[in-house]
């Protein structure tokens, strides 16, 4: 049974947030993922991949998926995940693409497709960068997206990896 019907037999929603650092990242991913612990109780992680930089010229990232239930709203889970990311000392400067200590995104809210001002869900970068669909197709290969209709596994199966260098890396949690 995937992890998403898992989460939807218990009535509430499988959330799944992206976790990246370029910065002191294995101190990062580690207090950031044990602040969603503390937060969200129980969790799965994907592997630990490692990748380069997209949209600038920075250092490596560490980059892994987790995914836990919750009553939040979505509105909460977005805050959550702000004030960890601030508590971990990101800095939100006006570029978008800039290093950061941590960057925690809501990549999906159970099966729902939700727009507002400050964001998408499902977040677009599944269906765009290798460091968010691989974990994912790790995690739920058979579960499908809300909006294009394919698995995981398939998306990744499709994706085109010849320009997003990715490997899994051993992590001791």
């Amino acid at each position: 049974m995937s992890l998403l019907k898992e989460a939807q037999e218990t009535d509430m929603p499988r959330v799944f947030v992206g976790i990246g650092s370029n910065i002191e990242r294995e101190r990062s991913v580690r207090a950031g993922v044990a602040n969603l612990r503390r937060q969200y109780c129980e969790m799965q992680l994907s592997s630990v991949y490692e990748s380069d930089a997209v949209g600038f010229d920075g250092d490596v990232f560490y980059n892994l998926v987790a995914a836990f239930d919750t009553d939040d709203s979505v509105e909460q889970v977005v805050a959550g995940l702000a004030h960890i990311e601030d508590q971990n000392g990101r800095v939100r400067s006006g570029e978008r693409f800039v290093a950061r200590t941590l960057d925690l995104d809501l990549l999906l809210y159970g099966d729902e497709i939700i727009t507002t001002d400050n964001y998408h869900v499902p977040r677009d970068e599944i269906l765009r960068y290798a460091f968010v669909l691989w974990p994912l197709a790790e995690m739920v290969p058979d579960d499908i997206h809300p909006e294009v209709g394919e698995s995981y596994a398939t998306l990744w199966k499709k994706f085109d990896k010849r320009n997003q260098m990715l490997r899994p890396i051993p992590f001791k949690w």
